[in-house]
């Protein structure tokens, strides 16, 4: 069923004292939680939800508080609802009363929430923190007609893929397959395919790379003898084991060189993205288009592409996502020298900063060095908003995590606000008074 919608005037109890009544009201989250327009939420995301049948859902002002927090402080979902006990502001943000002792949900909750609102719902979040920045001020509409847009790389939570690992892991996830089912295999190779592992590592640190290789197509073969066993003695192919043997035979006969290769088997939608660095030559992920404000440095769009598409190829579908998202037409957009040959053909004029060529006009030079103000912000994404180890599941996952964690940017941004303006005069006075009392302590 749909959520229960929060009165305004909840009813009153005796023995219990509120939360208006505890929390300073000056605080930013308090702010916010009067600033925020819940209501455009519950219009947005009243489709997801059955209108008669099941239990009532839990309220969206909760799911979408906590995602907000979550992203905000970088915290996991279970972290997220311990802390959000603790903290009576937290509470008092996600549209609560009075003070609570318990979980507000199951955590799994906030996983099958994201799934039922999907990119849709995350980039109605977004747009939920422009919309609070512009009607408090702090985003001016005249700063949303110029952009700057950039890509970068969103990880995956994987291991560093290497052949003889991924075949041991193919070779296990065959075997719990034919466990699970009641397959009774000829041999599962389990210690001896941990014992070629442990060798291959061993010869591989020493640079015996013959005896490394030789170890490695022991495992390949073990795998080839366990696929050949499940397929022989199961009765009919059904969807899990279909997946399973496409991923075995991508892994057997994909080479060093190949292409659109099989990094993860639980994250099958991985890519190798080269970077060019000394640091860090490869990243496995996907890519992540991010556009922002040429001023103030708010985040407008954020979306993740899978087959590691040329950054020129997704100009057209950042800007589409971010104005939707900014509910605006974009007059200028600055890229870097990657965009050259992009796909974009509307009416917001395309700058592309040429590093060895100084631009004649003025503003047009203002605006060229702007465009760098975007790199610490992919930065602030990457270390304090999750976006640097994505532990999302699918391609949905990786949309939704770059999605969220602009929003977590956003807010954070928002709460910096509120405390310039409600908090900077006590420290203008602290200041102050730390100045009228030098000359009085120096002497």
């Amino acid at each position: 069923m749909k959520p229960k919608s929060s009165s305004p005037e909840p009813q009153r109890d005796l023995f219990k004292t509120e939360l208006k009544h505890i929390i300073d009201k000056n605080h930013p989250l308090a702010k916010l939680a009067e600033k925020i327009d819940w209501t455009r939420f519950d219009e947005a995301f009243e489709p997801c939800y059955s209108p008669d049948f099941g239990r009532p859902a839990i309220p969206t002002r909760l799911m979408v508080s906590l995602h907000y927090l979550k992203y905000t402080y970088d915290l996991s979902d279970e972290e997220v609802t311990l802390r959000w006990i603790e903290n009576p502001y937290w509470q008092y943000f996600s549209g609560r009363t009075f003070f609570e002792h318990k979980l507000p949900l199951e955590v799994s909750t906030m996983c099958r929430w994201r799934k039922k609102v999907g990119e849709a719902g995350a980039e109605e979040l977004l747009a939920g923190t422009i919309q609070t920045g512009i009607e408090t001020g702090a985003i001016k509409k005249s700063d949303l007609k110029r952009v700057n847009v950039d890509t970068t790389v969103e990880t995956k939570a994987i291991r560093y893929p290497t052949d003889p690992r991924l075949y041991d892991r193919m070779r296990e996830r065959l075997v719990a397959y034919a466990d699970e089912h009641g397959i009774e295999l000829r041999q599962s190779y389990r210690f001896v395919g941990k014992r070629a592992l442990h060798r291959h590592s061993g010869y591989a640190r020493a640079q015996q790379f013959r005896r490394a290789k030789k170890e490695t197509r022991k495992l390949k073969t073990y795998l080839r003898r366990v696929l050949r066993d499940v397929l022989r003695k199961v009765p009919f192919l059904d969807e899990e084991l279909t997946r399973l043997a496409g991923f075995a035979h991508r892994l057997l006969l994909q080479k060093r060189d190949d292409k659109n290769k099989l990094y993860s088997i639980h994250a099958p939608e991985v890519e190798c993205i080269s970077k060019g660095k000394v640091h860090k030559r490869f990243e496995f992920g996907c890519k992540v288009g991010v556009v922002t404000t040429a001023r103030k440095n708010w985040i407008l769009g954020a979306k993740a592409y899978h087959g590691n598409p040329y950054d020129g190829h997704t100009l057209r579908e950042s800007i589409e996502q971010a104005e939707q998202i900014a509910d605006v037409r974009f007059a200028q957009a600055t890229c870097d020298m990657g965009y050259r040959g992009h796909n974009y053909e509307g009416e917001c004029e395309i700058g592309i900063v040429q590093r060895m060529k100084r631009a004649k006009n003025r503003w047009k030079r203002y605006w060229w060095n702007r465009r760098s103000a975007i790199e610490p912000i992919i930065g602030h994404l990457k270390a304090e908003h999750r976006l640097e180890r994505n532990i999302l599941k699918s391609e949905l996952g990786d949309k939704l995590n770059a999605i969220f964690s602009a929003c977590g940017y956003n807010l954070k941004k928002l709460i910096r606000a509120f405390l310039r303006r409600y908090f900077g005069w006590f420290e203008e006075r602290f200041l102050f008074g730390i100045r009228s009392l030098s000359p009085i302590l120096s002497s």
